[in-house]
């Protein structure tokens, strides 16, 4: 990787950077892994509906605890030995997954080994609260403010390369063989100890000693305190905030239940999956940049009617494809128009989300309270995965696949009204 368009870089940063690019490679390579496995669990572990849900909501609700966890991670002291225990505990699991069978007939309804898939990847995803802004400060604290974002960037753009590569060779071994994850998962979780035992290779001096005058438990109860005090005074904030339910009810309500369609309506393979991922990975990589210059012009109400407009698209066009089967098949890809269409639709929400839902909050705050913003914004996605995707789930065993989806879609123009109404009538005050 050449860093010699970047300027004035150190020795430390350069450093950090090969650290950096280590952990995204593997980083990138998990996730997409991780972004097929509920598929594998309905077509190759034939779990149930209701697992399916809670396999998602497992990625999500983990983030109620992340006000707990950042004030643990501002204690800990030794914060290179926290970040390689966590990265230990919750990767080791995956090796479990050794010893799964490769007989379908095992995976009867509520098998053991569904409750042993679900209780792998929820301990996986305990790694998100405490991994992640562990190696953000790593990284802050090594880089240059003026190479930072320029550094972080080429680090993000391999990782979304690395996943595009990932998701097709996946999908080739899924379709040749259904069980290839009782091998493959095991393999990234070790690579996935290594890359977060790189990262804490990086030398972190901390800029200050924290003073900590009362238990851990009184200062997370005052974190809860004063997130309730910004939204009963940020008025445009909290505005923004139950537009934001709206459309996380709509998107967890119907994720477990889209992969559910593609594989009991459609009955798409491994392969075809894979294609339309990589597909909107492709197009949010090209628009993230003209995003995040539109972003950076508009108010960030009317900046996330983009994205909640885009996801609607995508539900219903997805939804039409019951309706419109009609698709020919290239090298084993079963390629629906309505699912292209969808896919385009879904490449738009990508780039204009990942935006809106990162950096969105912190418009309304001073700079010193993005952080207590940003936390408002974390817990409450992890509230609503309590419930939305085992409502959606309900949805459509009582309803089925098009009142669940319509159901969807018109949760996301409520968020549409709310957003529009509020940059009519409220003002942000952030100063």
């Amino acid at each position: 990787m050449q860093l010699k368009a970047i300027k004035y870089i150190t020795d430390k940063e350069k450093r950090t950077f090969y650290f950096h690019m280590t952990f995204s490679i593997i980083d990138g390579m998990l996730r997409a892994a991780l972004l097929l496995n509920e598929y594998v669990f309905i077509k190759s572990l034939n779990g149930t509906n209701y697992q399916l849900s809670f396999l998602f909501q497992s990625g999500v609700i983990v983030m109620l605890l992340s006000v707990f966890f950042n004030e643990l991670i501002y204690r800990t002291q030794r914060k290179r030995k926290m970040l390689r225990r966590a990265g230990f505990l919750t990767h080791l699991p995956l090796l479990l997954l050794l010893f799964f069978p490769k007989n379908p007939e095992m995976y009867t309804a509520n098998s053991i080994y569904h409750y042993i898939f679900l209780f792998i990847f929820f301990t996986y995803y305990l790694s998100y609260p405490i991994v992640l802004p562990t190696i953000n400060l790593f990284l802050k604290n090594s880089y240059k403010s003026e190479n930072f974002g320029r550094l972080y960037g080429v680090s993000s753009s391999i990782r979304q390369i690395t996943m595009m590569v990932t998701f097709f060779v996946l999908g080739v071994l899924l379709d040749r063989d259904a069980f290839s994850f009782t091998w493959f998962f095991p393999v990234l979780g070790i690579l996935g100890i290594l890359s977060v035992v790189s990262i804490s290779l990086i030398e972190y001096i901390p800029k200050e000693v924290p003073e900590i005058s009362q238990g851990i438990l009184d200062s997370v109860w005052g974190s809860f305190k004063k997130m309730i005090n910004i939204l009963k005074i940020n008025k445009a904030y909290l505005d923004f905030e139950i537009a934001y339910m709206f459309y996380g009810f709509a998107f967890m309500s119907t994720r477990s239940v889209i992969n559910i369609f593609y594989d009991k309506a459609l009955h798409l393979n491994y392969s075809s999956v894979a294609f339309y991922q990589n597909a909107y990975n492709i197009i949010a990589i090209i628009l993230l940049p003209v995003f995040g210059k539109l972003l950076g012009r508009i108010d960030p109400r009317r900046f996330t009617v983009i994205p909640f407009v885009s996801l609607a698209g995508f539900i219903l066009f997805v939804g039409l494809s019951e309706f419109i089967p009609a698709h020919i098949e290239v090298w084993n890809l079963q390629i629906y128009l309505t699912l292209v269409i969808s896919t385009i639709f879904f490449g738009l929400f990508t780039a204009s989300m990942l935006l809106s839902w990162n950096i969105g909050s912190s418009y309304f705050a001073k700079n010193e309270d993005a952080g207590n913003y940003q936390s408002i914004h974390l817990f409450s996605t992890g509230l609503r995965g309590i419930a939305a995707p085992v409502i959606g789930i309900a949805f459509y065993e009582l309803l089925g696949f098009s009142l669940t989806f319509g159901i969807a879609i018109f949760s996301l123009l409520i968020g549409v009204y709310i957003l529009r109404r509020s940059y009519k009538n409220r003002e942000v005050v952030n100063s």
